[in-house]
Parts: C-alpha cells; structure tokens; sequence
C-alpha cells in the first residue's frame, strides 16, 4: 500500500497510523498527527480503491451503502500491512493508535470490529457503523474517540450513537465528541482528541 513512515523522537510513543478520507491521500493527515503527538512515529496510508479517480480504502455501493465483501477484503489487507510494517519499520505492533476520518474512520472502526489486537486504541473522525449483525471480538479496555457533526449530512448522528453502543457492549471505553457542525473536520474536535490523547497516553 502507498504509504508515508514518519520515525517520532520518541519510540516508547504509540504508533499513529493515519487513515484519510475519501478522495484524500497519505498527505492529509500528517498535520494532525503533529498536533496530537509530535514526538510520535507515523503510518500514513492510501486507500487502495478508488471511486472516480478519488482514493478510498473500501468500495461502497451507494452514499452511505458499503460494499461489505470489499470492506472485509480491504480490511485485512491493511491489517496485514500493519504487520509486515511494524517488522519493516521496527515499531511495536501492539502499540498502534488509529487516527482516521471519514472513509478511513470506517476502516479503524472495522479494523476493531474484525481484529482484538488490532489497535491499542482509535480516535474516529464521523465514522459509521462498519458491519452489523456481527459477533465482535472482546475490545476489553479499548479507548476509542468519536467525533460526530449534530448535522453531518453523511453520517447521521444514529450511526456514532449505534457505534459507540456495540463497541461498549464488547468492553471499549468510548467517549464520543459532538459538533455542531456537518461532516468537515473542525479544529476543536481535533483539540478534543488530543486531550483525549493525553490523558490516556501521556
């Protein structure tokens, strides 16, 4: 997968891998990863499909409509790569932190949805429900950060409610950030997932 690796000054620092969103690449969120944890190293990803030129990690079948057999595919091919990345780059594979938004929020959400060991935790910027009607695995302790926009036309405000309810019925520690905002990435949700980020990590 196209990727950017970023070593951080400080190797004990979780391992933030940073999952775009649509029609982003593995530029977009690296000032992110500099404002929640500037010593940390850093994974960025591409999407491997693309949806009328626009990189995505996942095809989708319509506005909101995954393609679920696609989504399962792609989500092991990143776990993978996650995998021969740590050995590849010689960061603790048991200490990665998910940074994602949109597109790449439901590759972080599926990631915990398929995989227990997967990540260590996840901030999710307006993700959706990857995959329902599925045995989760025991996320026992897992920290998991929501953003949510009160009108995101894109993903409706049941969807972070519904989320955040399968996860906790599985063990994750989730705390969940409205906005009164719509789907964009605002500076103060940002901020709040590095307070998160500190008081957990710090």
């Amino acid at each position: 997968m196209k990727h950017i690796f970023k070593e951080g000054q400080n190797p004990n620092r979780p391992l933030l891998l940073l999952l775009h969103g649509t029609g982003g690449d593995e530029n977009d969120l690296l000032p992110l990863a500099e404002m929640i944890d500037p010593e940390a190293s850093v994974l960025s990803v591409r999407g491997n499909t693309l949806e009328n030129g626009m990189p995505r990690f996942f095809r989708r079948l319509a506005e909101g409509v995954f393609d679920e057999e696609d989504l399962i595919f792609r989500t092991n091919e990143l776990n993978e790569f996650i995998n021969t990345s740590a050995k590849e780059y010689h960061f603790d594979r048991n200490n990665v932190i998910a940074i994602g938004y949109s597109n790449g929020a439901n590759i972080a959400a599926s990631l915990l949805f398929h995989f227990k060991d997967a990540l260590k935790g996840a901030i999710l910027h307006h993700p959706m429900v990857p995959r329902r009607g599925i045995e989760l695995p025991n996320l026992e302790g897992t920290p998991v950060f929501i953003a949510a926009g009160v009108n995101d036309p894109i993903c409706p405000q049941q969807e972070s409610i519904d989320l955040k309810e399968l996860l906790e019925t599985v063990g994750a520690q989730v705390e969940v950030r409205w906005e009164n905002r719509g789907h964009q990435l605002t500076m103060s949700e940002v901020q709040a997932a590095k307070q998160w980020y500190e008081h957990l990590f710090e």
